[in-house]
């Protein structure tokens, strides 16, 4: 397995630039098999779910897009993205979330005994996300959680719990990009292998939010159920025609440079 993981790993991954921005042209199985091989690595690597919104952000934000850049991974996650990559003629083959990351992390972590922990969401929900997610997993090596709601008081004491648990995959709740800055701020005192931004996926898992109906994701709606259980996302779904338009914009200026 070792030797297969080195030689995935030195098999470089497909980019795409959407609106200039790296994001890996990768489905599940290949993220996840570079996710292992994160793991054996053993050095800090940062994995980024990006969506239409992060796009946006990257644009605005010269730190955020830094991250993109050295991310170990960026993968492709919400129906905007698969749209612009097929428009730009860089398809990617299908998207890869961060809550569909975690319950399969969680599948491996039952099977290999890949250490995982939970950081984010408010108080209470990551231990629940953590409960029913070991129902599913009982072997899952969950080794800690911690919320999100801490202060630079308590920041010292949480990056040493951390340290001590010695996860190699930290999953990371606290919405974009304030938990990829963090989790890049502080990797050295955390000596994670693989550290991802999981956004709200711990309220799924833990049940407080519900996620969409099978059929809703498969046709690319997702963002409107989740803008119907929580009327505040209103602003990120606001971004995509702002997100549409750019691109159609940048093809049309290609093609005229073409």
């Amino acid at each position: 397995m070792e030797q297969a993981l080195q030689e995935e790993r030195a098999a470089p991954l497909k980019e795409a630039r959407i609106l200039g921005v790296r994001v890996h042209r990768v489905g599940m199985d290949e993220a996840l098999r570079q996710l292992e091989c994160l793991i054996q690595r053993e050095e800090p690597g940062l994995v980024i779910t990006a969506d239409a919104n992060a796009v946006l952000i990257a644009l605005e934000d010269a730190e955020f897009r830094a991250l993109m850049e050295r991310a170990a991974l960026v993968t492709p996650d919400g129906f905007g993205l698969l749209w612009a990559g097929r428009r730009l003629g860089q398809p990617f083959p299908e998207r890869v979330s961060g809550v569909d990351m975690v319950e399969h992390l969680t599948r491996l972590s039952h099977e290999k005994g890949y250490r995982l922990y939970l950081l984010g969401a408010a108080p209470g929900v990551a231990e629940r996300a953590a409960q029913n997610l070991l129902q599913r997993y009982p072997n899952a090596q969950i080794v800690g959680v911690q919320h999100g709601y801490f202060s630079e008081t308590d920041e010292p004491a949480i990056l040493a719990q951390i340290a001590a648990a010695r996860p190699q995959v930290l999953l990371v709740g606290m919405g974009m990009p304030r938990q990829e800055k963090w989790a890049w701020r502080h990797r050295e005192q955390l000596g994670v292998p693989v550290m991802i931004g999981v956004g709200g996926s711990f309220d799924v898992y833990a049940g407080v939010v519900k996620r969409a109906p099978q059929w809703l994701q498969r046709i690319g709606c997702e963002w409107l159920w989740r803008l119907m259980q929580d009327p505040r996302k209103i602003k990120k779904v606001r971004n995509l025609p702002r997100f549409a338009w750019r691109v159609l914009r940048n093809k049309h200026l290609q093609e005229s440079a073409g």
